[in-house]
């Protein structure tokens, strides 16, 4: 899916501006030149400098526009990622947008990169979920690769997820045959070239959709003991193809690599999108 980065960022722009910034031309004489530094309270991930940098050169496309740490450089604390020299207007005017986003995108950023650390040396990857904010899913999720993570589906069109809902609505609950009959009949309708993942929430149910067509097979609330024990058997039932076999369902930073330790191939939390606490970023500004 193709996201337009500026179509975005000025839909942001005229939901703070509106008709004018009202403040700054009250106070801030046109002429006046100002520069703006970009700073990270927080240690973390820089995510989201090139975007929010870009929303001072919507302002004023002769912004002058600086990246000291790009994005998915880790930083310390206090460190200046980014500065922009413009007129004193444009620097406060696109203050709050660039920092808004920087801070939510950093983030993200950074809470994916203690996932990813927390299960290095497990060859487990660490994937997002559709659990983000809406119209800022692209953002969100760049931001999870910039922390090391990888991208599940980016929405309902690109791949079939069939969860418990699904499952439920189509009788199969409670019933590998079932969920082995829907699997077959969902890749005989897509076709081959699709991927599909089913959700399941037992071993005879992983099973089933293991070796009824599925490409994925998404395990949901299982505990560690019991998913090696799963993902063992269904090694052993599929020798040969090349399943991708996912863990989901409350898993945090305290247990992740418990999970990982199963064997499974990624584990998906929604966390790094849904829960993510925002870093603390502030902009010094100067008069030049």
């Amino acid at each position: 899916m193709n996201f337009d980065l500026d179509a975005f960022l000025r839909q942001a722009l005229a939901e703070d501006v509106g008709s004018g910034d009202i403040t700054a031309e009250a106070t801030l004489d046109p002429a006046w030149k100002a520069r703006g530094l970009l700073r990270l309270r927080d240690a973390g991930v820089v995510g989201g400098i090139a975007a929010g940098m870009r929303t001072f050169q919507l302002l004023d496309p002769t912004a002058k526009i600086t990246i000291k740490h790009r994005d998915g450089a880790r930083v310390g604390p206090a460190t200046v990622v980014g500065e922009v020299e413009s007129t004193a207007r444009v620097v406060v005017t696109g203050e709050r947008v660039a920092l808004n986003l920087l801070g939510r995108l950093s983030g993200v950023a950074t809470l994916t990169s203690q996932y990813v650390d927390a299960v290095k040396g497990t060859g487990c990857a660490i994937v997002d979920t559709r659990k983000t904010t809406p119209l800022l899913r692209a953002l969100e999720k760049q931001a999870v690769v910039f922390g090391g993570g990888k991208n599940h589906r980016f929405g309902l069109f690109d791949q079939v997820l069939v969860k418990d809902n699904h499952i439920f609505l189509a009788q199969a609950t409670g019933s590998h045959e079932r969920i082995a009959a829907l699997t077959r009949q969902i890749r005989a309708q897509v076709g081959q070239s699709i991927f599909v993942q089913v959700e399941a929430t037992t071993q005879d149910e992983a099973l089933a959709a293991a070796t009824s067509g599925a490409d994925s097979v998404l395990f949901d609330n299982f505990k560690p003991d019991t998913l090696r024990v799963a993902v063992a058997a269904v090694r052993a039932a599929t020798p040969g193809k090349k399943l991708v076999l996912e863990a989901s369902g409350g898993i945090n930073l305290t247990t992740v690599r418990s999970f990982a330790e199963t064997g499974v191939d990624r584990i998906s939390v929604g966390a790094l999108t849904h829960s993510v606490k925002s870093l603390d970023i502030t902009m010094d500004i100067d008069r030049i």
